[in-house]
């Protein structure tokens, strides 16, 4: 008997407070993207004696940006049309099958494919929304997953399975700590997105934190009241001050200049790095139209400006 076709949605993640502090225990405030990341499964009998693994990844335009195909148990690839993102499933594959060494036990092949709801370069958690599928799918500890491949806080597999807003903390070798909040305050309608255009790397701005930030306890007991403050905000201005306050703590650590300081010196509202700093999206806030706002961004370059109530999963 054939087995049904599987599906499964992971939804992306903007990180609004805790970025790097979190790493270390901080108590983050993450925001759930609406736009996330499909997956399909559908077993078939093996054409050969062998069952394979055939995968396709669709881009938010429909269009296939990668496909391989693998062989099972084993996982290595057959063929594949780029060799650094078949390393890296082959490494999550391994990962897989040294949690769970069942998973691939019935004589199936399978074919999978994924189905991104926003651009690959917005950073709103290819990778994450993959693993989040992956383990649904597979039944498997997502967070063991990530620690096993990519690493990370794991605040972005938490937004991956929420329906919502969340505080979000991991202690080191403690299973993280995830709360639904609601977080759509008065002023989400003077709240914006705005994309850089530059893709980060997660990794090397980890490894920078590692390196520069020093007296972690001091930093992590700061960032946890600024996100407790950030969640109570009542009112813009009181919101705006605590971003502020936020970026001047995380630029000092990390001794890199703000995003504003970069590009937005003569804009009326605040501007603050989401995640990692130098690329992807800001959250601009702003008194001003939504017209007027969305129009300064444009003239300064950035076409990409998206009103929070849009974007965000409620």
């Amino acid at each position: 008997m054939p087995l049904p076709d599987l599906h499964f949605h992971a939804r992306g993640k903007l990180l609004l407070t805790g970025e790097y502090a979190v790493l270390d225990g901080a108590l983050a405030l993450a925001l759930p993207t609406t736009p996330g990341q499909k997956l399909h499964a559908r077993a078939m009998l093996p054409e050969a004696d062998a069952p394979v693994l055939s995968w396709t990844s669709y881009d938010n335009t429909g269009q296939s940006w990668f496909s391989g195909q693998f062989t099972l148990p084993q996982g290595q690839p057959l063929k594949t049309t780029d060799s650094e993102v078949s390393n890296r499933l082959v490494q999550i594959l391994s990962a897989a099958a040294a949690q769970n060494p069942h998973i691939w036990q019935e004589a199936y092949s399978w074919e999978l494919s994924t189905f991104l709801e926003f651009p690959r370069l917005w950073g709103l958690g290819t990778s994450s929304t993959l693993l989040a599928n992956l383990a649904q799918w597979l039944q498997l500890n997502p967070y063991r997953l990530l620690d096993d491949t990519f690493g990370g806080s794991g605040y972005d597999l938490a937004c991956a399975l929420a329906s919502g807003p969340l505080l979000y903390s991991r202690a080191a070798s403690e299973e993280p700590r995830v709360q639904a909040v609601d977080f759509h305050p008065a002023f989400s309608t003077q709240l914006y997105f705005v994309y850089l255009g530059h893709k980060q790397n997660s990794r090397e701005g980890i490894q920078r934190y590692r390196n520069l930030a020093a007296e972690k306890k001091r930093l992590v007991a700061a960032v946890t009241e600024l996100t407790l403050a950030a969640l109570q905000a009542q009112q813009l201005p009181d919101f705006e001050e605590i971003l502020l306050a936020h970026e001047q703590i995380i630029s000092q650590a990390l001794q890199l200049p703000r995003a504003h300081d970069l590009y937005f010196k003569d804009y009326w509202g605040i501007t603050k790095s989401l995640g990692a700093w130098g690329g992807d999206f800001v959250l601009a806030t702003s008194q001003a139209s939504a017209a007027q706002t969305i129009a300064y961004f444009n003239t300064k370059g950035f076409e990409v400006v998206i009103p929070y109530m849009q974007l965000i999963a409620k």
